[in-house]
Formats: C-alpha cells, structure tokens, sequence
C-alpha cells in the first residue's frame, strides 16, 4: 500500500508535557538529551527575544516552493509548530507576512523553517515567532509537489511529526516525542546544579572542578600534576 503524501493525523507531545518542558531552556533539554537533537546554527530566531515550544507539524518542500507549506498550515491545529525542511534554500522566500499573519490567527505556535523568509519588518511588528536559515525578497512558486506528516530533516536533524519543538536566543531543539517526558527531571537536575555552579563561581570559586581529570585523561598533564 502505498504512503499518502499527507499524514493528517499522528500523535503529538500531550499539552501538559509541553508547558512543563517549555520552562526550560533549548541548552538545558540539548544537554540532557546527551547533546542531541540541536538545529544547524543557520537556523535562528529572527528576534532574539523570540521564543517557541509545541509539536512538530512537519512539511517537506521542493527548494523554491511553498504549495505544501500552504497546505498544511489548512491542517494544522492550534499550538503546532511548522518545522519546515526547504532545503536550507536561500534564493527564493517561502514565507512571508500574509502567510505569518494566517499562522498566528490559526492559533500556530510558530514556524521553523530551513530556508528563506521574507517581510522581517513586518514579521517583527507582528511579534510571531519565526526561525529561518536568512531572508530574500524573491517570491516562491506554487506548482511542486511535497510532503506532510513525514520524518524529515531540518538543519540536519532529523524530526518526526509530533516530535517535541523548542527555540529561543540559541536556536532550535528537537526531541523525540517519546523522549521528553523522561527529560524533564533531568532538566530539573540540570538547572539546580547550573545554579548552584554560578552561586559558587559569584563567591570567587572559579575553578572548574573536573578540569584536572579531564587534562590527565587527554594526555595534557600526567596524574598528580595540577595546572
């Protein structure tokens, strides 16, 4: 039998998961998913300031083309993300404010695409949070067939529709739908010792703890010496 080009249904990371892994940092769940699952920096917020956490609705597209990135925002449900492979294509903008302007009304969290967008000024103004590879004022076709609701690859990571999505300053971090929960108390871990960590470097303890360890290990320094 063959696969549709559009998957409407599959499962999504539940809401409650969602607003308890959205507390955290993209570092702190890339960390604690043993430094996996983070975006190719090409791909940044278009603000800094903007923020995005939800499900992974996935589109694949031809280079140049947005038929599909249409399509599924129809499909789309309120709080998903449009993690969008374009190829990492920089010649021609697959989005811009009309489209950005439907996403938000749609109740879509936000849009990660590896490609071009276009209308920053604009985007900005309307405060939506956006996460591209750059910009260009060239338009797109409509005319190629892609896909929807397939695994795809987005800045060279792969994503499953439903997969856990989170961006911010750093950039963008995915992780397996069946994974974030299990995340989530190590994050917890994570943040109370990072805290704990910069509480002692403010009281003059600077030193890294494991430095000594690590240079013997590599090679650098012979065991009972020190720095």
């Amino acid at each position: 039998m063959t696969t549709p080009n559009i998957i409407k249904d599959f499962p999504r990371v539940s809401k409650e998961i969602i607003a308890q892994a959205a507390q955290f940092q993209p570092a702190i769940l890339a960390d604690v998913a043993d430094r996996r699952g983070a975006l190719h920096g090409r791909i940044s917020a278009l603000r800094p300031h903007m923020k995005v956490a939800g499900p992974a609705l996935t589109v694949e597209v031809r280079a140049g083309d947005n038929l599909m990135i249409h399509a599924a925002m129809s499909l789309a449900k309120p709080g998903d993300v449009l993690v969008i492979d374009g190829k990492g294509d920089l010649t021609a903008a697959l989005m811009g404010a009309i489209m950005i302007n439907a996403c938000k009304k749609l109740g879509i969290a936000g849009v990660v695409i590896d490609g071009a967008i276009r209308d920053t000024l604009e985007l900005e103004a309307l405060d939506f949070p956006v996460f591209s590879v750059g910009a260009n004022p060239n338009g797109p076709t409509k005319q190629v067939s892609g896909r929807i609701g397939h695994p795809i690859s987005v800045g060279d990571v792969a994503v499953a529709p439903g997969d856990f999505i989170i961006g911010d300053a750093d950039g963008v971090v995915a992780v397996e739908r069946e994974k974030i929960a299990s995340l989530i108390p190590l994050a917890k871990e994570k943040v109370e010792a990072e805290e704990k960590r910069i509480a002692s470097i403010k009281t003059g303890n600077t030193a890294a703890p494991w430095l000594n360890s690590a240079l013997v290990n590599a090679g650098v320094i012979k065991p009972g010496e020190t720095l």
